[in-house]
């Protein structure tokens, strides 16, 4: 069986291209090895050289059609991720690129079985909580003078008390900034003309996926990377908000054995799945195990700063994919051990960091409260 990966040079796709190949699968790759998170246009050197690879870009219809021809399945992970205010490229590269995709698999009539889209956490905004009052509520974006008072928590859109975060289940989405509009798009592209058209097609919404291989030069990499980079140039990193949200990271050999789950598993098809770890963890407690693990004392800085966009909690319920049979095997320690040792060989300079922040707070992305 033959699996074309879009985005398959990067991060999640890489990994998945790994495994794959040693489930006995042949692999194509199309990549456009685009900045800042591929810094030299060049095959990475990580990319197995059993990868059948096609530089190309997922908006360009002569090289998609090219890389379908001859193809079973597709995992479309091809997308542009950020925190900058270019919102077209969001919609052009995520959402048209993905309607190309099922636009060539229609009109050549190509025999693709399946269609496994990468999508994100993302797409559920601030998530679900419990209001004492008003019972499960789906909250709206905090509003703008909320986060400029530094009043961080969520608060029911009813009554004004602060909720308690629940697990995030795959019944409801919410998308509140460029990045999650389009990745929902994405999935009613998707699974609306997989359904149309007969072509099974099964959306992952990944939440937080760390681990080897995250680009250095990519802002939207996260806290992992910049963490790192900061603490081991005896930097103190910087914390948005108060540093106490919840979150939940997943290894990204786990992300790519739900990617074959759901390549291999009919009982996928026409479904969403979260996939996470479902553990919830602090910003907070995120630095001090970092620092703890590199034998640093180094005190983050909390300047009482906030991202444009940013959920305040998001933990995922991962039962429906674990109905399959997939678990997360790594914990974040597990997780940061081997991050550390990949990257401490690698590591750059502490400016990729301090300039993606100045970039984000001159547009107005990263704002201060008042």
């Amino acid at each position: 069986m033959k699996v074309l990966i879009t985005g398959g040079a990067g991060f999640i796709g890489s990994h998945t291209a790994d495994l794959l190949l040693r489930r006995g699968y042949e692999v194509r790759v199309i990549d456009s090895l685009e900045p800042p998170v591929h810094r030299h246009r060049d095959k990475p050197g990580y990319l197995s050289d059993e990868v059948e690879f096609i530089m190309g870009n997922i908006g360009d219809r002569d090289a998609m059609e090219k890389a379908l021809q001859g193809v079973d399945a597709v995992l479309h992970l091809a997308a542009y991720q950020d925190y900058l205010t270019d919102f077209s490229k969001f919609a052009v590269v995520n959402d048209a690129g993905t309607a190309l995709l099922y636009e060539l698999i229609v009109n050549r009539k190509l025999p693709v079985r399946k269609v496994i889209l990468g999508s994100s956490q993302a797409v559920y905004g601030e998530g679900k909580y419990q209001c004492s009052e008003h019972g499960t509520v789906y909250p709206p974006p905090r509003p703008l003078a909320q986060l400029e008072r530094g009043e961080w928590e969520v608060r029911c859109p009813s009554c004004g008390r602060n909720m308690k975060p629940l697990l995030i289940d795959e019944a409801k989405v919410n998308p509140h900034n460029q990045y999650a509009v389009s990745k929902y798009s994405q999935e009613l592209y998707a699974l609306t003309l997989g359904r149309r058209f007969d072509i099974p097609t099964v959306v992952l919404r990944y939440s937080i996926t760390q681990g080897p291989r995250q680009s250095f030069y990519n802002a939207y990499s996260g806290i992992l990377r910049i963490f790192t980079i900061c603490l081991l140039n005896d930097m103190p990193p910087i914390i948005y908000e108060d540093g106490r949200q919840l979150r939940d990271y997943v290894h990204v050999g786990d992300v790519a054995e739900a990617n074959v789950v759901a390549l291999e598993n009919d009982a996928a098809d026409f479904e969403v799945f979260n996939v996470g770890s479902g553990q919830a963890t602090t910003v907070l407690e995120y630095a001090a195990r970092l620092n703890a693990l590199l034998g640093k004392d180094i005190k983050p800085r909390i300047p009482g700063e906030f991202r444009l966009g940013d959920s305040r909690h998001a933990v995922s319920d991962i039962s429906k994919l674990r109905g399959l049979g997939w678990r997360p095997k790594l914990s974040l320690e597990d997780i940061i051990n081997e991050y550390l040792h990949w990257a401490q060989d690698r590591v750059v300079a502490s400016g990729l960091h301090t300039e993606a922040h100045r970039v984000m707070k001159q547009l107005g992305v990263v704002r201060s409260r008042r």
